[in-house]
């Protein structure tokens, strides 16, 4: 089965229930693929609910995704993502250098509907 990482506002939406503002395209790969989410992902989460952005803690998040879609976060080490990470002079965002480069490192796509992304990370697919 092909493994796909799942960007932060992906993961929210699939949360919150907002499925129409994801592509029919994203839609089947959840569907078809294991899924995975960066440890990024769980502190971005986290930053959200402590700004406001969010009313559930991260923790609520992924056991809820967990268990109705099988998420899980990746379980890589951090010492190669934050290696791949550098590389990536597109962007000054921590968490996307870290997510993309998370997804680099298991050689893996990365559902994201963040234009910039997808423009420099060939496996970035909406």
């Amino acid at each position: 089965m092909e493994t796909i990482y799942l960007d932060t506002h992906v993961v929210v939406w699939l949360f919150s229930g907002e499925i129409d503002k994801i592509s029919n395209k994203a839609l089947e790969l959840i569907e078809e693929c294991e899924l995975l989410i960066s440890p990024m992902v769980v502190l971005e989460l986290e930053f959200l609910y402590e700004i406001g952005r969010l009313n559930y803690k991260h923790n609520q998040i992924v056991a809820s995704l967990s268990d109705t879609i099988d998420l899980k976060v990746c379980n890589l080490s951090f010492a190669p993502i934050v290696k791949e990470a550098t590389k990536l002079s597109w962007t000054r965002d921590p968490f996307d250098k870290l997510i993309v480069a998370n997804a680099i490192c298991n050689s893996s796509k990365l559902l994201s509907r963040d234009r910039k992304i997808r423009d420099n990370f060939s496996m970035g697919i909406w």
